[in-house]
This record gives structure tokens, sequence and C-alpha cells, in this order.
């Protein structure tokens, strides 16, 4: 069977994208193994299905590149957005749409361009979680209203960190020179940490001033990626929980692949706005 795909980023966070309106993929997460291979075949953080919902204008399935399925990533549902409108898959006399996701249907704006094509999205990722028993964290943990600047201890060594579900879990810690920090050692014993039963996301940040902070993450099932939506989120929202930042203010996180825009009010909601870009399509023998 020969499988039409596109291949779209988000800030360099890439992903094999198919539309499930055409497609009944039998065995998805086997198949984001294989084509998400950098060497053998397409090459992507994961495989991301574009198909019909019954609540929403469209549902997004999301698998990790070692098959895992995800509930969210924000910049997957950014070039979901993209891919919808561009398609035609959704009412394009409009520019905000609904799209379901397993972590509930999340509101996207959609910013045209004079090519009548989606340049950038917002999306209205919903509600911080905090509290440790949703996000989830571990039994010992679960009578705790939040965790915010705890100790935890990784590989012996002690650091600071802030919890933060935005659909998914993560992990934010505050430090300094992240790029000298090998993630690719020690992003694997912050994934399986013991306080995260379904393990985490992990995200290293560095403070530039109020309204810029510098990201690396280690995403579960993926490793370091270049960009990552929901942890960009995660991170504005640590940063004004632990007094780096303000509510309600634009904060730009810059990742590897770009700088996402993203802000906290006061009420809880957290918005991220970036582009959405189309790398190339294609056809593929699966």
């Amino acid at each position: 069977m020969k499988l039409k795909f596109t291949k779209m980023h988000g800030t360099g966070n890439d992903y094999i994208y198919v539309n499930g309106f055409e497609y009944d993929l039998k065995n998805p997460s086997e198949l984001a193994i294989r084509l998400s291979d950098r060497h053998f075949y397409i090459g992507s953080d994961g495989l991301i299905i574009v198909a019909p919902s019954n609540c929403a204008d469209v549902r997004m399935i999301m698998f990790n590149s070692d098959g895992s399925e995800g509930k969210m990533c924000g910049n997957g549902i950014r070039c979901v957005a993209k891919y919808a409108y561009d398609n035609e898959l959704v009412d394009t006399s409009k520019d905000e749409i609904d799209i379901e996701t397993a972590s509930g249907i999340k509101k996207v704006k959609l910013y045209i361009g004079e090519d009548k094509k989606v340049d950038s999205v917002r999306v209205n990722m919903g509600k911080a979680i905090l509290k440790p028993k949703d996000i989830p964290m571990c039994n010992k943990l679960e009578n705790e209203e939040s965790f915010i600047a705890k100790e935890i201890e990784v590989d012996n060594t002690k650091v600071i960190a802030t919890a933060v579900s935005m659909g998914n879990p993560h992990m934010v810690i505050f430090t300094e020179n992240i790029d000298d920090i090998d993630l690719d050692a020690i992003g694997p014993l912050y994934e399986n940490h013991e306080f995260f039963p379904e393990r985490v996301n992990t995200e290293f940040v560095e403070i530039i001033d109020g309204n810029n902070f510098k990201m690396r993450v280690f995403e579960r099932g993926t490793g370091e990626t270049m960009s990552c939506g929901t942890g960009t989120c995660a991170v504005t929202v640590a940063a004004v929980l632990n007094g780096f930042a303000k509510y309600g203010e634009d904060i730009n996180i810059h990742i590897k692949g770009g700088t996402l825009v993203d802000r906290y009010e006061e009420d809880g909601t957290v918005y991220m706005t970036g582009s959405a870009t189309v790398s190339f399509t294609g056809e593929i023998e699966i």
C-alpha cells in the first residue's frame, strides 16, 4: 500500500502527518516507529493522524517515535490546524477551529497569509494542571496541592524542580549554562524518575529576563527535540509561579528550533502562538 504523507514542523519539532479522512491505518504505533527512523525512512519525532471527530472540527491522534501514544503536542497541534485548513478538511471560511486531542478539545486561532494558507497559529492550551495527583505524580505526593520549587534527586544530585501538566507531565528546572548539559546522558534519568509513574518531559531553562527564557527539552518517548510546545507552556507557567515572570504578559521561550510566544493568565489558562511549516510531501510504500 502506498501512503501519502506531509512532513511538517513547528519550530523544528517535526512529525509525519497523514490524512485520517482518507486512510484507516491498522497499526499506527508500529508505523510510527518505522517511519520516524531518520536513517532508513522519512525521519521524525513521531506520527500524527488528522482524523474525523464527533465532537470537534478534526481529531489529532499522535504517536511518538518509540510507538507510544501521546496525549498532546503543542507544536503538533499547530501543524494539525494548518494541515486541516490548507487541505480543506475544515470550513475555510472560519479562522477559529476546535481540535480534539487525547487531553481534551483545544481551541485554535488561525493566522492566514497572502497565499490563503496558514502561517501561524494561536492555541488555547487550556488550564495548567498543578496538583501532583492530576499530573500525575507518585502516590506519596497525591495529597499535595502543588509541586513548585521543590527538591528532587536525580543521579545523586539534588535539583529544584517545578511540576506542571499541560495535558502531559512536565518537570521544569531553572539552571545556568544549559548548552553544556549532556541531555543524552541525563535525560533518561529524569524521564524515568520515580516521582512520575507515566514518565515525564523535562525542560532545562536559562533565565534571560522576565520576558525571555532559553529552553532545552528531553521528551519522554523521543529524547531531546528541537522544540516542545507543551514544554514551553509548562516553562511559562513555572516561570510565573517561581516569580521569574508575570501573569498576562507575552513570554518568549527560545528553543533550538526558534521562538514560541506564550502567555499565562491569572485564571490559569495558557496561550501559545507559533509557526506551522510544511517541509515536504511524499508517498511511501508501507
